[in-house]
């Protein structure tokens, strides 16, 4: 789950994969913005077909914690 993550990721903000660790700060380490991190929700929703809600989202920085959260959900 976090290769997949890092690969959607990468391509999106056109960072080298290897760049990402799952203590990678979304926002302060790759410089990601709001736009750039409802278009990671809505890829991740459409790859594992769930829906991520504001309230799952809301504290979600690292790489990991993306992962995690995942993992909480996707069975």
């Amino acid at each position: 789950m976090f290769e997949t993550v890092r690969n959607y990721l990468a391509a999106q903000l056109e960072v080298p994969a290897e760049q990402i660790t799952p203590d990678t700060d979304i926002i302060d380490d790759l410089e990601a913005d709001s736009l750039d991190l409802v278009e990671l929700i809505m890829t991740l929703e459409e790859h594992y077909d769930i829906v991520l809600t504001d309230d799952k989202t809301a504290n979600v920085r690292t790489v990991g914690q993306v992962v995690k959260m995942l993992e909480g959900i996707v069975k």
